[in-house]
């Protein structure tokens, strides 16, 4: 019988492969671990607990918080704070970041956070989710952090993952190493090796994108769908959930590309650069897959401020390899 790994154990021979790295990063990855089992708890007795629905509040992105964002983010940020390794925090529910301890002076690493990523969809019970990002910090230790430590851009990213809250509870992470996946059994409160090195398959049969931003997307995103909905393969679909962890996952599992384009009057797009896409594209280079704005590829973006949004497309190489062939062909 072949011995479970859990995920403490995995991060423990991971550092011992790997022996200038210090147990803060250990410490930093176990304390998101705790943080994503006390959420899921919460998310999973939600109906019961009283905390499903909306607040009076609005966050920074102008979009009504959730009783379980604000629980969510609370959560997070606690565990972080005291973990004594993390010497500040970006949240996407907050204008500004958090310096933790002694003015953000003591810890080796900044921690950008979307504590509950689809929370719109949290009341009708659709999967939710948590995305993070790693850094090491850029000012010396024992100085106060500044803008230049949060705004770093993805490929200087130390880890990056994020938490399913679905059917199962899972945590997928990289290190720069490949991508692990781990499966929460609540028998025992312990998050066990499922998904070993991951990767996107050779060959992805889904196409995800909110099918009412069409009409105002750019002419290669309409052709490209076009493509998509016209192939000959009739093992390629549609499929949208509309929580950016569930869909991504989904397609990691089955191979596929995920699309956010920029649209007529909002070229930016609506995901952070920072909370959303350069962790999920730290994850997906690492899985086989690729990432990519308008521009080009989102790991070399470098932020401009904390709540930056871009267009996001992101997947199996195949997909977004034909996604610039429609870019560059020419306009008729």
């Amino acid at each position: 019988m072949t011995k479970t790994v859990t995920l403490q154990e995995f991060i423990m021979d991971g550092q011992a492969a790997f022996p200038f790295v210090s147990g803060q990063l250990t410490r930093l990855l176990t304390d998101l671990a705790i943080g994503a089992k006390i959420v899921n708890h919460q998310v999973n007795r939600a109906g019961l607990a009283g905390i499903l629905g909306a607040t009076d509040n609005i966050n920074v992105q102008d979009e009504q918080q959730q009783k379980l964002d604000v629980f969510a983010d609370r959560t997070f940020q606690r565990i972080l704070t005291a973990g004594k390794s993390v010497a500040g925090i970006g949240s996407e529910e907050r204008e500004d970041f958090i310096l933790c301890g002694d003015a953000g002076r003591h810890g080796k690493y900044v921690v950008m956070i979307d504590p509950l990523d689809g929370s719109s969809n949290i009341d009708v019970n659709v999967s939710i989710g948590t995305i993070f990002s790693i850094h090491k910090r850029t000012t010396p230790m024992g100085e106060p952090l500044t803008d230049e430590d949060f705004l770093q851009p993805g490929d200087r990213q130390v880890a990056a993952g994020y938490i399913l809250y679905g059917s199962s509870t899972m945590l997928v992470y990289t290190t720069g190493t490949g991508v692990n996946g781990f499966t929460l059994d609540p028998a025992v409160g312990e998050f066990f090796l499922s998904h070993p090195g991951m990767q996107f398959p050779e060959h992805g049969s889904t196409y995800s994108i909110n099918d009412a931003l069409l009409s105002r997307a750019t002419p290669p995103v309409r052709t490209f769908i076009d493509g998509c909905r016209e192939t000959s393969d009739p093992a390629f679909r549609a499929r949208y959930i509309g929580s950016l962890v569930a869909d991504f996952h989904r397609n990691l599992i089955h191979g596929g590309i995920y699309l956010y384009p920029s649209l007529v009057g909002k070229p930016e797009g609506k995901l952070r650069l920072l909370y959303e896409c350069a962790p999920l594209a730290f994850i997906a280079e690492q899985a086989g897959g690729s990432a990519e704005d308008d521009q080009g590829r989102i790991m070399e973006r470098t932020p401009s401020h904390l709540h930056e949004r871009v267009p996001f497309y992101v997947g199996s190489r195949h997909l977004l390899h034909a996604l610039n062939a429609c870019r560059k062909a020419p306009v008729n």
